[in-house]
Formats: structure tokens, C-alpha cells, sequence
């Protein structure tokens, strides 16, 4: 697991930008790997791998003074929000939905629709999201100038309503929307209202039960059937890193609110609901197809961004993963440069990663009990 007599290169490391595709599930830890449940000795453990690696010092040869920690987060990171992640102990995909791909997106009106739809139906639910301890802890080591850089795949904002001010959000954000013929971008709020516009009877409660495992609510039994999250069969929205949401509820059951939204804001919806859903088109040129600024399954990151990213991990001491499973390769490849360069990584997760027989330091414990302690004691030593 440590990186004690790696070889360390300088040498860039060669990467492509490559499409997102499905993965297997990764199984369980080896029985013989270090794994820390306790949080408290979880911090203490943290405390002294951030010290070891000269983490709170200057970042790794930064001419601008930023702090020595990487920080990438994962779904697992706004959990505590509300929002379900993909392969956590409520992970949407045990569920067994797979995602909408981008060129389902693109060529499919029927699929746009539905995505849009259910996008729609979700929205309610990632605007009255709020930030985690996490999130503001997250905030104050980087207030506290510990950060050499934080780089999320998360798409709901979270970091920056936390108080984070410079996030790199590796996969988009679902906040914002494109027109693939203009180029005009706008925010997702004032879609949303012309949308809810051109659909005021749409009904965002009208549960799908062939995906949800729900019964269509009864109006007259006093529940508000709430809906079901999940990136199903080209039926949802993009998974767009792909972490680990609640076991499907019994026929009938009322689902919990985490189960009513996936990571990426949609919700399971009723096949009636999305067939007489009103689209709407650009704001710009009036006829362009709209999509939103996140990357799908079959869509490469932008180029920019990798690079932005790598370079914040080329920059420090150590890289601290947070609510990731690493399981696809846009956030694996950051513990990939790190090892490269012999910069160790500790990582704090519910459930197992990709990347633990590559980790210096293994947390499984919830992020709400590490992070704010965490951060506490790295400011009075900063």
C-alpha cells in the first residue's frame, strides 16, 4: 500500500482524455489490507500522513504559496447532502441502472426527452441541496491556504456553497446548460422555469414503478409518493463518475427523500409523464438541441481540465481522496500520477476503491465525522 520505494519519475506522464465506459463492481478489500473504521483514529491517522508528507507546508516546488494537500471528492462526498452516490452503502447503481450514454443523448430524441423529463422532476432536489460538514471543512483548509488544489467529479455545486472559491469540477455541473448548435450557455434555473412554463400540469411524483420498484401513488391515501433516483437503462440522467443509492424499496413502500434523487439530480418518472412532457429549445437561436454541461458515459473530459487537475496533484505533498471509489479511470488516473511521482495517498471512503492496494492510508468512515475534526486541528497547526 505505501509508496515507501517507488521510483520516482519526473517524467509527464503520458494519458489519454479517454470516453467513460462501464465497470465491473469492484468486490471486496483483501483481508489483509490495513482499512481504519474509527474515526477518531481515522483523523489521528490523517494528522500524522499530512505531517509525514510535509502536507501542510508549501505545495510540492509552487512558486505561489498554495498548501501541500490535493483534495479530490467523489458522489461520496455530498451523501450527507441528501444526495445519493453511486456505489456507496446507498449506491444508485445497486439498483442495477445503467446510464444514459452521450451518444444515446445525442441520438435519440425519445432519450432526450427523458432525460429532460426526469431531469426536470429531479432539479427540485439538487436546488434545495445544502452543503455538509464536509463541504465546509473542505472550505476552511482551503481557507487556510492548505490546499494545493480541489478537484471534484461531483456536479451539484456543493464545494462552492460550502465556501470553497477555486473548484475544479472535473465533470461539469449540472447548473449550467449548452446549446450544441449556437454554443450559448446559460444557467439551468432559467431553463427550468421555462420549462415548468411549458408543462404546468407536469407531475414530478408520478413514480415509475417498473424502475423504482414503486406503485404509482394514490392520491388518496395522504402520501406524496415520492420518486426513486437512479441512471437506468438509457432512462436517466449521465453517470457522470461512476462511485457506488438505497436497495430498491418493496412494492408500495414510500421511499426515502435520499432515494428520490441519483447523484446526477434525476428521478425514476412515469412513462405517461415523460411522453407528454413539452421540450423546449434554445434561448439563442430558438431550434438548437440542449444539453447539459456535464459529461456523460461515452464522452471524454475536456482536455483542459485533466490537465488543470494533474497539475494541481503534480503540485503537492499528498493527495487526500475523498467519497470516491476511484472506479473509472477519470479519477483513478490522479492516484496513477500521484504513485509516478512518490506522492502518497491517503484515502477516506465508505466501502472499497480501485485504488486501495495503492493507498498509503485506508478510512472507511463517514466523511461528516472525519473531515470537520480534520480540518480543526490542520488550522491551529497552520
Amino acid at each position: 500500500m505505501a509508496t515507501e520505494g517507488l521510483a520516482v519519475s519526473e517524467a509527464p506522464l503520458a494519458y489519454r482524455v479517454k470516453p467513460f465506459a462501464r465497470t465491473a463492481d469492484l468486490g471486496p478489500r483483501p483481508p489483509d489490507l490495513p482499512v481504519i473504521r474509527d474515526a477518531a483514529a481515522g483523523v489521528a491517522a490523517l494528522l500524522d500522513a499530512i505531517s509525514a508528507a510535509g502536507g501542510t507546508g508549501d505545495a510540492r516546488g509552487a512558486s505561489d504559496g498554495g498548501g501541500g494537500l490535493a483534495v479530490l471528492t467523489g458522489a461520496g462526498m455530498s451523501t450527507e447532502s441528501g444526495i445519493p452516490d453511486y456505489r456507496g452503502p446507498s449506491g444508485a447503481l445497486r439498483r442495477n441502472h445503467s446510464p444514459m450514454t452521450y451518444q444515446q443523448f445525442t441520438g435519440d430524441p425519445a432519450a432526450r426527452r427523458r432525460y429532460w423529463a426526469r431531469g426536470h422532476a429531479g432539479w427540485r432536489h439538487i436546488v434545495d441541496a445544502r452543503p455538509n460538514a464536509g463541504h465546509t471543512a473542505v472550505a476552511a483548509l482551503e481557507e487556510a491556504g492548505l490546499l494545493a488544489g480541489l478537484v471534484t467529479q461531483n456536479v451539484d455545486g456543493l464545494h462552492q456553497a460550502g465556501g470553497a472559491r477555486s473548484v475544479i469540477e472535473l465533470h461539469g455541473s449540472l447548473a449550467r446548460v449548452l446549446c450544441s448548435d449556437c454554443g450559448d450557455v446559460s444557467p439551468r434555473a432559467e431553463l427550468e422555469a421555462r420549462l415548468a412554463a411549458a408543462n404546468p400540469d407536469f407531475r414530478p411524483e408520478a413514480v415509475d414503478a417498473g424502475v423504482s420498484g414503486a406503485e404509482e401513488p394514490d392520491p388518496t391515501d395522504g402520501t406524496d409518493g415520492g420518486t426513486d433516483g437512479g441512471t437506468d437503462g438509457g432512462d436517466g440522467l449521465p453517470a457522470i463518475a461512476a462511485e457506488g443509492v438505497e436497495a430498491p424499496a418493496a412494492p408500495g413502500a414510500a421511499l426515502t427523500p435520499a432515494g428520490r434523487v441519483n447523484p446526477d439530480g434525476d428521478v425514476a418518472l412515469a412513462e405517461a409523464e415523460i411522453a407528454r412532457f413539452v421540450m423546449v429549445g434554445c434561448r439563442h437561436c430558438g431550434v438548437g438541441r440542449l444539453e447539459p454541461d456535464v459529461v456523460f458515459f461515452g464522452a471524454t473530459v475536456p482536455r483542459d481540465r485533466v490537465t488543470a487537475a494533474m497539475d494541481v496533484v503534480e503540485r503537492s505533498r499528498l493527495l487526500l481522496v475523498l467519497g470516491s471509489s476511484l472506479t473509472v479511470m477519470s479519477g483513478y488516473r490522479f492516484v496513477l500520477r500521484a504513485g509516478q511521482l512518490g506522492i502518497p495517498v491517503a484515502i477516506v471512503n465508505q466501502g472499497p476503491t480501485r485504488a486501495d492496494t495503492r493507498a498509503a492510508l485506508l478510512v472507511d468512515a463517514p466523511l461528516g465525522d472525519i473531515l470537520p475534526p480534520l480540518a480543526a486541528e490542520l488550522a491551529v497547526s497552520a
